[in-house]
Order: structure tokens, then C-alpha cells, then sequence
């Protein structure tokens, strides 16, 4: 079997590793939970929310591929199986049925800011273990960012 040997030393591979995991399971998540309310939105904003929200879950959608490819270029197996998630997501749930177009802005607007905390501190993190992965931690947060603003100005 064909193993990827990583061009980083192995602590450096091991803290870039963690840091693109951590990162792989926010971003499905965020693609989930955006779904879960584009889902079962409801509200005089439903149509504008609802389209915001395709444009979240395709964007962590992007980019967890992009973490994942990333996570394998340096020799380190994703996990992104649906049990990994459950175990090891920080973001809040959406209660289950209907969400008022008031209660899902607010809703997105919390997970992308905590989302962004925790790519704040992998950027940090990777600082000298791998400026390669820090880079993209570095783009993944610009667009989260702008993400959080729209939807934070709808409050």
C-alpha cells in the first residue's frame, strides 16, 4: 500500500495535522448545520436567508475539500466521517423543526464567529510548523469573515 511521506518534520506534520482535522470537522459542520436551517427556515426574510445560506454551505463545502486534500498532501489521513463530526464538533445545533428567519441569522452569525475564533488560533498555531497550511487557514478566514459580516448587519 502507498503511503504519502510529508515534506514536514513529524511535529511539525502532527500540530499541522490537528490544526487541518479541527478545521475539516468546523467546516462540514457549518455545511450541515447551514443546511439543516435553508431547510426549515420560515419568515418575512426566508428567501434572501435561504439564499445566503446556499452561499455558506457551498463555501465550507469548497473548503473542507480543500483541508482535506491539504491534511493528505502532508501525510495525514482527514477524517470526515459522519461519527468523527458528532464526536468532535463545538458548534451549537439547530433545534429540530421550524427556525424564524430571525433565529437562523442569529444562529449563523454565532457559529461563524466561533468558527473563526478557532481558524484564528490554527493560524497561529501553524505559524512555524507550516506557513503553506497557515496560508490557506489564513484564506478560509477572510471568507468566513465576510460571511459573518453579512450575515451579522441582518441582526
Amino acid at each position: 500500500m502507498a503511503t504519502v511521506k510529508s515534506t514536514l518534520d513529524e511535529t511539525a506534520q502532527k500540530t499541522t495535522g490537528e490544526a487541518l482535522q479541527g478545521a475539516l470537522v468546523d467546516l462540514l459542520d457549518l455545511s450541515l448545520v447551514g443546511k439543516q436551517a435553508h431547510w426549515n427556515i420560515t419568515g418575512r426574510h426566508f428567501k434572501q436567508v435561504h439564499e445566503h445560506l446556499d452561499e455558506v454551505v457551498a463555501l465550507a463545502r469548497e473548503y473542507a475539500d480543500t483541508v482535506a486534500e491539504r491534511a493528505v498532501a502532508i501525510g495525514v489521513n482527514p477524517d470526515g466521517r459522519v461519527r468523527t463530526l458528532a464526536d468532535r464538533t463545538a458548534l451549537p445545533q439547530l433545534d429540530a423543526g421550524w427556525i424564524t428567519d430571525d433565529k437562523v441569522v442569529a444562529a449563523i452569525t454565532d457559529a461563524l464567529a466561533q468558527i473563526i475564533g478557532r481558524f484564528r488560533e490554527r493560524i497561529a498555531a501553524t505559524d512555524e510548523a507550516d506557513q503553506v497550511s497557515q496560508d490557506l487557514f489564513i484564506e478560509i478566514t477572510a471568507a468566513l469573515e465576510k460571511q459573518h459580516w453579512m450575515f451579522a448587519v441582518q441582526n
